[in-house]
């Protein structure tokens, strides 16, 4: 069942926080317009559009006032269209323990990864990197509990938490490659490992990871456009 509802997604390839919101369109078959962004000079439109944060994603619906942040795209969505492709479950406790995880993700987990990109001290980066594969183990727990056994975190196919973590798996193995280590593994994390090849290769989610050329000129822009160090 595919819509086109005048749907437009302001974004960049390189966020896990577009992409998330891209994954759902495409599990919901819904048509959108694309438009990019450009972070280092960011247009009027994504100005006006969300002026509190002024960052991506945005969604823009027919003449509906613009929604930004991914999760909560993510939910209107889902309250858009029941039917097609439920993300969250149904159970009000089940989709409590999956915002309390996506939290974790979003407040806890990722953000380790742009503290080991700001930190050049490299006692420092490997207590970062300890801590992220602390992390790791602790969603292959979530993973084995919210999944109840089945090959994703939504069951029999991918859910809220699978497009909540999911949509970070093209910077996880960009990390792991750039700091040689290695996040999720068979050893330490073979429940997740699984899935991640599961995720890898979801018909839904082909066309939205990013390349590493793409992650790699973010990084960069990111290196250069350091913020002054306080005194």
């Amino acid at each position: 069942m595919t819509k086109s509802d005048g749907f437009k997604l302001l974004g960049t390839a390189a966020s896990p926080f577009v992409n998330r919101v891209q994954f759902v369109l495409n599990l919901k078959s819904i048509e959108y317009e694309y438009i990019v962004e450009n972070l280092a000079c960011k247009s009027e439109l994504l100005l006006t559009s969300n002026p509190v944060y002024q960052k991506v994603p945005v969604l823009i619906h027919a003449n509906k006032p613009p929604i930004p942040e991914s999760l909560v795209i993510i939910e209107y969505l889902d309250e858009m269209y029941p039917d097609v492709h439920p993300i969250l479950p149904s159970n009000p406790l089940d989709r409590a323990e999956n915002r309390f995880w996506a939290s974790y993700i979003d407040n806890k987990f990722f953000p380790l990864f742009e503290e080991l990109r700001k930190t050049p001290d490299k006692e420092e980066k490997e207590a970062i990197k300890k801590q992220i594969i602390e992390g790791s183990q602790l969603l292959e727990e979530a993973f084995v509990k919210v999944s109840k056994g089945k090959d994703y975190f939504g069951g029999d196919d991918a859910g809220y938490l699978d497009v909540v973590l999911g949509c970070f798996l093209a910077w996880v193995k960009f990390v792991e490659k750039r700091n040689e280590f290695n996040i999720i593994d068979e050893v330490r994390t073979p429940k997740l490992k699984k899935w991640v090849n599961r995720i890898w290769s979801h018909e839904a989610f082909k066309d939205v990871f990013p390349g590493s050329e793409t992650l790699m000129n973010l990084f960069m822009m990111l290196q250069t456009h350091k913020p002054p160090r306080k005194i």
